[in-house]
């Protein structure tokens, strides 16, 4: 965002947790650049998963119900962080992870994570505020993984009655599950009711399925 210092809400090494929550109510995201800096985002049009037309495709259905995973909430953070930054090109750079983990320790940021046989195989992160849940990003190091992560995450913003699944932006692979582009006006508008719920993404730590 141009009327965004790059700069802004970051104090010792960590973006201010009550600035970061702000913007992410005014639906707006940061992302480390490849310069070094912090960049804030809000696309039009903005990716969203509507919670009552999510799409599992039959393979991946068919594929789950041998329930090949056990499904874990916010049992190792840090190391789902970790997993999606594992990659050739990543914005979650050290200031970015250590933000997410304070925003984990207040209770904001969660982790969705597949094990399998005691490891971790893969699975996703986001912040949730009231009736909104912002997706970060996931990872996978076995097939299927980060996808059975996803379909818990909407089972369980569903059983919650949250309103927004926000992926910033759409990708092939995120249509495939029913992910479309909204406007930003329509997106924002959404969002202000979401934000005000009085939703509750889980109610302990260390939860599994």
């Amino acid at each position: 965002m141009a009327d965004w210092d790059p700069e802004r809400g970051k104090k010792d090494g960590v973006i201010d947790p009550v600035f970061l929550l702000r913007a992410y109510r005014a639906g707006i995201f940061p992302m480390a650049l490849d310069n070094g800096e912090l960049g804030w985002f809000s696309p039009d049009p903005r990716g969203v998963i509507p919670l009552d037309a999510f799409h599992i495709p039959h393979g991946l259905a068919r594929a789950l119900r041998k329930k090949p995973f056990e499904i874990r909430i916010n049992s190792d953070f840090g190391s789902t962080i970790d997993g999606c930054a594992d990659r050739d090109e990543t914005w979650i750079d050290s200031v970015v992870r250590r933000t997410y983990l304070t925003l984990h320790n207040l209770g904001y940021a969660h982790s969705v994570e597949a094990w399998r046989d005691g490891k971790m195989v893969g699975g996703l992160y986001g912040v949730s505020i009231g009736g909104a849940f912002f997706g970060e990003s996931m990872f996978s190091r076995e097939s299927n993984a980060s996808q059975a992560a996803l379909v818990a995450l909407v089972a369980r913003l569903n059983e919650r009655k949250f309103l927004v699944l926000d992926t910033q932006w759409t990708t092939p692979h995120l249509r495939r599950f029913g992910a479309q582009d909204v406007p930003k006006g329509t997106y924002l508008k959404i969002l202000s009711e979401a934000v005000e719920q009085d939703n509750c993404f889980t109610e302990g730590e260390n939860e599994s399925s």
